[in-house]
């Protein structure tokens, strides 16, 4: 609500505020509620509803400013039963309440995009009432709404595969050490928030150094200005496998990385782009990265039959490993109670390096010295198994 002079209240109120978003057809419809403290003559009541992408950064002393408008609404509302002037003008009344109806729809798929706020520009929608009065200037008030328009990944081309491979050699003071490669894929390219992506990749490292493979969710936002481009990159999550030492490799099977909650891909408008990938990349200490980057596109969550398949799998998948837990597991196991075992670690038992992305991260594993526990009271062998990965020498 606007607080104005002489008025009480005046303010826009949506037919279903519980309504989150709207998309490309909808009908967005309210009212204008008015209380006033004094006898008021309003001259028009003008709604205008205006959706508009705006770009505004600054490139060394220039200010880059672009803007594109989505729509553009405008119409003179009236009250119901209520008696007009021969201007056209009405008298508002103290003790009364006023309400002026509105609608109008939304412009079709295809001529609007996704409401969005980002570091260097935005896309807005809003609807504004303006009083007109006699021989006063007009009061406003504004209300915004939200846009999501629909983004379906079920689609032959986001469905397909993708992947790529990288190499590179690595120099210690202009000497050949040796090279790191990779080479990985993922299954699709359209994914909704919450989903996993399954990972196949494989790590090979003959440089003398210890690497380590790592792969992130990135962002990228891309704003147009006069003629300019300006790009914002965010990490958004990240996962980490093992080190590899020299003249070794390390392969990925089903490794996972969750999409975060964020917004879909937005690429539909001319000044503002909103893109994901995945990025695959290997840590080189004192050296560039190893990067490979895979394009993904975030969809509307809800749309097409995915998540029921997603959730299917990921229920045999968890039965089949209950079964595999059931398979190794005694049938009746011995008592631990009499069994005294001190745990505790000062240090890691699997050295690893610090997980920095920097160029000077330190190289060197420190081995943890470690105080086994008191044996039990027969003969065990404990196994660990990783289906994730799987360490193997370079051939």
């Amino acid at each position: 609500m606007v607080a104005v002079k002489r008025m009480k209240t005046f303010e826009i109120v949506f037919n279903d505020p519980s309504k989150t978003f709207y998309c490309s057809g909808d009908k967005v419809a309210g009212k204008i509620l008015v209380e006033v403290c004094e006898v008021t003559k309003v001259s028009a009541m003008r709604v205008l509803g205006v959706g508009c992408a705006k770009v505004e950064y600054a490139k060394g002393k220039q200010k880059c400013r672009e803007e594109n408008e989505y729509l553009r609404y405008e119409e003179v509302v009236q009250l119901d039963d209520h008696p007009v002037d021969q201007d056209g003008s009405v008298i508002l009344r103290p003790g009364n309440k006023y309400e002026y109806m509105f609608g109008f729809e939304l412009p079709q798929q295809g001529q609007i995009v996704s409401s969005y706020k980002g570091k260097f520009g935005y896309v807005q929608y809003y609807v504004k009432a303006l009083m007109e009065r006699p021989s006063q200037l007009a009061l406003e008030c504004k209300k915004n709404f939200e846009v999501e328009e629909p983004l379906d990944v079920n689609t032959p081309d986001l469905l397909s595969p993708t992947g790529g491979m990288k190499e590179k050699k690595v120099t210690c003071m202009f000497i050949p050490d040796g090279q790191v490669s990779l080479n990985a894929k993922i299954d699709r390219k359209g994914f909704c928030e919450g989903e996993d992506i399954c990972i196949s990749a494989k790590f090979e490292n003959t440089c003398s150094r210890i690497v380590v493979p790592k792969a992130a969710i990135i962002s990228k936002h891309t704003y147009q200005a006069n003629g300019r481009t300006k790009i914002f990159r965010q990490k958004l999550s990240s996962v980490r496998g093992n080190h590899i030492i020299s003249g070794m490799c390390d392969a990925w099977q089903g490794k996972t990385i969750r999409v975060p909650k964020i917004k879909p891909s937005m690429l539909c408008c001319n000044i503002i782009r909103v893109e994901y990938a995945l990025m695959i990349y290997v840590h080189i200490p004192g050296s560039d990265k190893l990067v490979l980057e895979l394009p993904l596109v975030i969809g509307t969550a809800g749309l097409g039959s995915r998540n029921n398949s997603v959730s299917s799998t990921e229920g045999s998948s968890s039965n089949a490993s209950a079964s595999w837990v059931s398979l190794r597991m005694p049938s009746a196991p011995p008592s631990y109670c009499d069994v005294t075992r001190d745990c505790s670690l000062d240090q890691p038992l699997t050295p690893l390096l610090d997980d920095y992305d920097g160029d000077d991260s330190p190289i060197f594993m420190h081995a943890a010295a470690f105080q086994y526990p008191p044996l039990p009271a027969y003969s065990e062998v404990d196994e660990e198994f990783n289906g994730n990965t799987r360490m193997l020498q370079v051939c």
